[in-house]
């Protein structure tokens, strides 16, 4: 069975300070669940020998393009053979020039206000995920925008943000953040949070992350 967690943050464009703490983050969670993890900023290791070990492939705010011809194929069949697929914040603001990407995200960065705190409405509290978050969650991080959002694309949202607790919000009464869906026989997990460094330390966001490779790979899953 696939046992790494490939985390990958490189990037083109603005560039996150909170990748340290994510990747950082991600290895103890993927240790949690009996899993390694690899940490790369290399397009080479999105090859099919390394991906065919990997229980699941983690974007870790990347932004840009970043992927080689040859990294978009390995990505690609990996994740419609049935790999998992995890995109952790501004992995909507990477791979402008490739479409195949923008449909497995379901959406791509469009802006933010500034960062504050906000209302997230769970909307499924039996997914992997989110099962462990109330109904209303108080968080602070930078809420996206989306210019090209999930809606009408066949994803499962799991949480949206509440327009009216924030200010600067451009998507109305129906503004996603984490969702879900099947790609080929892989299944692809998006969360729009993690801006902070600090959110990585935080326990409900470390139980969102961790939640979110349990169910993109498959694991504790019989049938």
């Amino acid at each position: 069975m696939p046992a790494t967690v490939l985390v990958f943050s490189a990037t083109a464009d603005y560039r996150h300070d909170s990748i340290p703490a994510g990747a950082a983050a991600l290895a103890e969670l993927a240790a949690s669940l009996g899993l390694s993890a690899r940490h790369t900023e290399d397009p080479d290791d999105l090859r099919p020998d390394v991906l065919d070990g990997c229980a699941a492939v983690v974007f870790l705010s990347p932004s840009g393009d970043v992927l080689h011809e040859d990294a978009r194929d390995a990505l690609r069949a990996y994740v419609t053979g049935g790999g998992g697929f995890l995109g952790v914040h501004a992995a909507t603001c990477a791979e402008y020039g490739w479409p195949y990407y923008g449909e497995l995200l379901g959406a791509r960065f469009d802006g933010h206000p500034e960062i504050q705190r906000a209302e997230v409405t769970v909307l499924d509290r039996a997914h992997p995920a989110t099962a462990h978050l109330p109904e209303r969650w108080a968080w602070t991080d930078e809420w996206y925008d989306f210019r090209a959002g999930p809606a009408g694309r066949g994803v499962h949202v799991l949480a949206s943000v509440d327009e009216g607790s924030y200010e600067g919000g451009t998507m109305g009464a129906d503004h996603p953040l984490v969702w879900c869906h099947e790609s080929g026989s892989g299944r692809v997990l998006y969360t729009a949070l993690g801006h902070l460094a600090a959110a990585y330390a935080d326990p409900d966001f470390r139980a969102h992350l961790r939640g979110a490779l349990l169910w993109c790979a498959r694991l504790g899953e019989t049938g």
